[in-house]
């Protein structure tokens, strides 16, 4: 049986937390970014962690890439468009959960995670 699923708790608790973050952030992202960040990106970025987070749900190395290649590229576009005021109040809250995202993904458990059980 192929049961395709958008979260999957029976995954180490820093992928399901991964998981349930990237979606998270993608709908703040939709809802709130799109006049803070260059449209472009933001919507590569968005589009990046819905496909991120519902491919890490579903056990697929693409799924991983890419969810850890939009986190990475949220960090970088959060850091190009505030520069040094990302340390600043009311942006770092954002940036925070940016980097927590990142922390989850490249997570040591989630990475043996991903080389042994992902196809």
């Amino acid at each position: 049986m192929n049961e395709r699923r958008w979260l999957n708790q029976y995954q180490p608790q820093t992928l399901v937390m991964g998981t349930m973050l990237c979606y998270l952030q993608a709908f703040f992202i939709f809802l709130f970014e799109f006049d803070e960040r260059p449209v472009f990106w933001t919507l590569l970025i968005c589009v990046g962690l819905v496909a991120g987070g519902y491919g890490i749900a579903n056990e697929k190395k693409w799924g991983y890439m890419v969810a850890v290649g939009a986190a990475l590229l949220q960090v970088a576009v959060m850091l190009v468009v505030f520069g040094a005021d990302v340390l600043a109040f009311p942006v770092i809250i954002g940036f925070m959960f940016d980097v927590a995202l990142v922390a989850l993904l490249l997570h040591p458990q989630s990475r043996d995670y991903q080389k042994i059980w992902f196809s």
